[in-house]
């Protein structure tokens, strides 16, 4: 059986001006300098050294291999300086034998290189390219006779569940070296639903409970195990789940032939003073806030994100679009690694539950040249995935000023749009106007908002909000619109906020933090949830609360003020120093109340028995706190134009 050696600590890291210390994985060089602006993040190759002891095993039967689960972009990987392996891609696993290379004492030398170049993707994005050991390595000490380690980083193992009636067919494909396979499904307390033999079994479950996203995430588990002369000498547990899906030109996204309603968010990995070298508690603690939002779908955007988070979406019912980092401008040089890259992203995540789509390519017309090459490289994308995979349908998420009638825009089986109307330029009807024209010209092709957004910073705050004024009430103002439009347009197969949290692009320079886009519903470090997380967690939450906006909006000018609440119930009460001042009934979850502006106000908001307090005051003149200052070398509203 399986014995897995986690290689975390004890790597010597020289960076690239030489200088060497200890460090663990998972780690990134540019935690700091990708975070701080300037665009002047260390980019090039970074060594990582560690002594490693030969593990016990048996040479006549069993096997060493050593695992990535991400180095950033690429690497290169040696043993006793002997070449072991090299990968392009920074966010799939790969994998190596090292078995006739071990000696007793080893040099392991892992070379990670995030340099510039044209044809490693992604090289031109508004997000920062951590270079590093990011994600965890191990070896994995296996039998001979076992599931294959070295077809694209994946698991050996394909599940692919059919719902039929109230059953479902489960086909089970495995690639071993050696012996048979036995495969044994499991429902959730344990029991045996089905059992089948051999490298392509096929078996028949007389009922199967669906997987039904956040609703009913239910799992069942498929027991792989190889066997040679009756004895079992490798053993993988798949968890899988029995739905289908497809997209319909009225009702959008369907899910076990129900209407099922895709609102969610979008979401990168990294972190505050951590970059992508992030711990599982953080993913479950992300997990948290989509699933307390009320999120019924998740992108993952724009690139492979780790094993582990796509377990925790699959157990938490999430709709998932997952891509690859094609993202921008186009590389002729770089067809190869989107291949790749898109490989080993289906073949890796393929038993994934929650995922529906592969998404091919992400606003690949902000500067590409040979526009000839970059759709025919699209076209080979989209075939090889149906061919790959027959079961998933293909996206792509298009650029703002890629217009409708773009060849692009209609290689896919649905297309969503990364669009900033009302924030890059002025006019929140013109997403209305957009979504109606795209569907009167194309009624049958399905379309999502695959990005959208506002800036928003907890600390600028205005009575008077406005476009790229970059305060908390402008972003909660703009998202409120788009939830209503969006309820205008319910044929929409997806729709994604952009972003659930703010994240690192070290070439930004906006709202007073240099490196960061502040998009995120939640603050880069997950400390502070903005206004317009709790307006969604209003329209998508069964989770009754009362919120009370700009409570960090304190210092007020003027006779009267606004007190905005946000709340999942129909009517909300407010008291002002202990008075009641308003009830009020809304169908879109916002309650606007005005009241006097005198002295200091302690305020309260009621639906049932739930509350929320906050407390202002009267000044003379605005806090000049709240407002942005501008500078003038500060980055344009959009960061494509510099």
């Amino acid at each position: 059986m399986r014995h897995i050696i986690e290689l975390k600590d004890g790597w010597q890291f020289t960076n690239l001006d030489g200088q060497t210390s200890e460090v663990s994985i998972p780690h990134t060089w540019n935690a700091i300098d990708g975070q701080d602006g300037g665009d002047d993040y260390k980019r090039g190759t970074c060594t990582y050294t560690l002594a490693l002891q030969k593990p016990e095993f048996d040479p006549d039967t069993q096997e060493v291999w050593i695992e990535f689960d991400g180095v950033n972009a690429s690497a290169q990987v040696s043993l006793n300086g002997q070449n072991v392996c090299s990968h392009d891609g920074g966010y799939s696993t790969f994998r190596a034998n090292l078995t006739g290379l071990l000696a007793d004492e080893n040099e392991l030398v892992v070379k990670a290189d995030n340099s510039k170049n044209d044809r490693v993707y992604p090289q031109m994005a508004d997000f920062t390219f951590y270079g590093g050991i990011y994600r965890m390595v191990r070896l994995l000490v296996v039998n001979k006779a076992h599931f294959a380690l070295d077809y694209l980083g994946s698991s050996g193992i394909r599940v692919t569940a059919t719902p039929e009636g109230a059953g479902a067919k489960v086909r089970v494909q495995s690639r071993v070296t050696a012996g048979d396979v036995v495969v044994t499904l499991i429902d959730r307390k344990g029991r045996v639903v089905g059992t089948g033999t051999g490298l392509d079994t096929t078996i028949e479950m007389a009922k199967a409970r669906r997987w039904h996203g956040v609703e009913d995430p239910y799992l069942y588990t498929a027991r792989c195990e190889v066997t040679v002369d009756g004895s079992v000498t490798d053993r993988l547990e798949i968890p899988f789940g029995v739905r289908s899906f497809r997209v319909d030109e009225k009702h959008g996204f369907i899910l076990n032939d129900e209407p099922y309603d895709l609102h969610g968010v979008s979401r990168h990995q990294d972190r505050k003073g951590i970059g992508n070298a992030i711990t599982r508690e953080m993913h479950d603690e992300d997990m948290a806030l989509i699933r307390e939002i009320g999120a019924t779908t998740l992108r993952l955007a724009h690139y492979q994100h780790d094993q582990y988070f796509y377990d925790l979406c699959d157990r938490n019912g999430l709709i998932v679009w997952a891509e690859i980092p094609y993202i921008s401008k186009h590389m002729p040089n770089g067809r190869a690694n989107t291949i790749s890259q898109m490989e080993e992203l289906i073949e890796q995540n393929y038993n994934h539950a929650s995922i529906v789509c592969w998404g091919v390519s992400n606003e690949i017309t902000i500067a590409t040249k040979d526009k000839q090459d970059m759709l025919d490289n699209h076209r080979l994308l989209n075939d090889m995935i149906h061919q790959t995979d027959p079961t998933r349908f293909t996206t792509l998420a298009c650029y703002a000023m890629c217009g409708p009638f773009n060849k692009v825009a209609h290689i896919t089986d649905v297309v969503s749009w990364n669009l900033y109307l009302g924030w890059y330029v002025p006019g929140l009807f013109l997403n209305d106007l957009w979504i109606g024209f795209w569907h009167l010209c194309y009624p049958k092709r399905l379309l999502g908002y695959s990005e959208y957004g506002a800036e928003g910073m907890p600390n600028l705050h205005s009575d008077h909000p406005r476009r790229n004024d970059h305060t908390e009430e402008y972003q909660a103002v703009y998202h409120e619109y788009m939830l209503r439009c969006f309820r205008r347009h319910p044929w929409m197969w997806a729709n994604h906020v952009w972003n659930m949290f703010d994240f690192a692009a070290d070439a930004r320079d906006q709202g007073g933090e240099p490196g960061m886009n502040h998009k995120g519903l939640v603050t880069f470090d997950r400390k502070t949830k903005k206004d317009s997380f709790y307006l969604y967690k209003a329209w998508w939450s069964s989770d009754r609360f009362v919120h009370i906006c700009s409570k960090r909006f304190v210092d007020r000018c003027g006779k009267k003020t606004t007190i905005k609440v946000y709340s999942t119930d129909d009517t909300v009460t407010l008291m002002v120093n202990g008075k009641t001042v308003g009830k009020k009934t809304s169908s879109d979850h916002v309650f606007t109340f005005t009241v006097p502006l005198d002295g200091d106000l302690d305020v309260e908001a009621f639906s049932g028995l739930k509350k929320d307090t906050a407390h202002f005051h009267k000044v003379d003149k605005p806090n000049p706190a709240y407002k942005l200052v501008k500078n003038k070398n500060a980055q344009k509203s959009n960061w494509v134009d510099n």
